[in-house]
């Protein structure tokens, strides 16, 4: 899944930026609200972290504006502000969930955690394609009712793909949903993590498209 934080504090949004893609997120920073702004309405993102005090434009603003224009994407605030109003106002504006610094990166991770379970309720929480079974909110994938041990890069591959099951994923959407904006590595990355995936699940479940992707598909089929 794919984050964007927006926030400031340098130091902050790398420690948050860090942590979360060990997690597996793919996560993009901006340091104001205008390029914070920008690079929501021109990316596709699961969620935001958003700092109410930028420069250029306060994440009120930004959140806001994006309301505005109808992007329903999830929005964590965060804010050295504790005021029960300045909370208020941020949930009127449209936030999501608000959370006042200094807090626990154990928290955080939760709150991320809640408000993407919260997005996906109601629809397919766990995607599912015959025997395989993947479930974003526990991070578990399943063949036959067996776990499948992945590390956090393999397993936002698979959600990924699973997400789109049948359909031809090209490299670059991969790289462009699992890895930060910032990636400017070999695509061919992307085959050293489909090739572990087919190791750990087994033949059948990734057909390549010869010159356009990989396909997910029904191994038992």
């Amino acid at each position: 899944m794919r984050v964007l934080i927006v926030e400031d504090e340098r130091r902050l949004a790398l420690s948050l930026a860090k942590g979360l893609t060990a997690e597996g997120f793919a996560v993009d920073v901006a340091h104001d609200g205008v390029d914070g702004l920008h690079r929501a309405t021109e990316g596709a993102y699961d969620l935001i972290v958003l700092d109410i005090m930028l420069p250029g434009m306060n994440g009120y603003r930004v959140c806001g504006a994006l309301r505005a224009a109808g992007d329903e994407t999830p929005v964590l605030m965060l804010t050295a502000k504790d005021g029960e109003y300045d909370e208020a106002e941020g949930l009127d504006t449209g936030a999501d969930d608000y959370l006042t610094k200094p807090f626990s990166y154990v928290v955080l991770l939760a709150r991320v955690r809640a408000l993407l379970r919260r997005r996906t309720r109601g629809a397919r929480t766990v995607l599912r394609l015959g025997a395989l079974s993947v479930d974003p909110g526990r991070r578990r994938a399943e063949v036959g009712g067996e776990a499948v041990e992945l590390t956090a890069k393999e397993f936002a591959v698979l959600e990924y793909l699973a997400t789109r099951p049948g359909e031809v994923v090209s490299k670059t959407e991969i790289l462009e949903h699992v890895w930060d904006f910032a990636y400017e590595g070999d695509v061919n990355i992307v085959e050293v993590y489909v090739s572990a995936l087919r190791r750990k699940l087994g033949t059948g479940w990734i057909a390549t498209v010869r010159g356009a992707g990989y396909r997910l598909v029904d191994a038992d089929a």
